[in-house]
């Protein structure tokens, strides 16, 4: 289902996708399998987006950014793929924008993630597997698997589980709502 007013541009959108009202999808952009796209979400052409991921309402999502199978990515979270951003149409900062080497920086959302809302999300950093980021939180740097970040700087104050029950520990907990046990936690970062 593709919203009347909803501008897709990409030829790479599977039809088990909803793409709501106002979103725009430029040329390039990579959308997997039943995937959810909120009200007034941009995602840019060279931006991957995995099966199965939900994106909440004004998200914008930049070239550079990819985000795996089975995320959450809440309502206006914020993601970034500059460091040092300057306007590429300055005279001093022209050269620099015209080759995307020179200040294009990846990053990674892996699989599971869940990122609250309006989160900021800053350039070149990897989200862990299963890991869930704090509403607010300004991320700055790679967080692990499993791991519960909040604040600005975000920094880990726990872990959490696939199905996102808050655990005592990584390695030693047993979830209490979905019974996995550790051992299976680390069998699915392998797989």
């Amino acid at each position: 289902m593709i919203h009347p007013t909803a501008i897709v541009d990409t030829a790479d959108l599977d039809v088990s996708t909803n793409v709501w009202a106002f979103a725009h999808i430029l040329p390039g952009a990579r959308i997997g399998k039943n995937v959810n796209i909120g009200d007034h979400v941009f995602v840019e052409g060279g931006a991957s987006i995995g099966d199965n991921v939900t994106i909440k309402n004004a998200v914008c999502i930049w070239e550079g950014i990819r985000i795996d199978s089975d995320c959450f990515i809440g309502p206006r979270v914020m993601f970034t793929n500059d460091r040092n951003p300057r306007s590429p149409r300055g005279t001093l900062a022209h050269q620099r924008y015209a080759d995307k080497q020179n200040w294009l920086m990846s990053t990674e959302v892996l699989q599971g993630c869940s990122i609250g809302a309006a989160a900021v999300i800053c350039p070149g950093i990897r989200l862990g597997a299963y890991s869930m980021i704090g509403a607010g939180a300004v991320v700055t740097k790679d967080v692990p698997a499993y791991a519960l970040v909040v604040g600005n700087p975000a920094r880990q104050i726990g872990w959490v589980c696939c199905c996102g029950e808050r655990l005592a520990s990584f390695l030693q907990s047993d979830c209490p709502t979905c019974a996995l046990t550790a051992s299976q936690r680390q069998s699915i970062l392998n797989t």
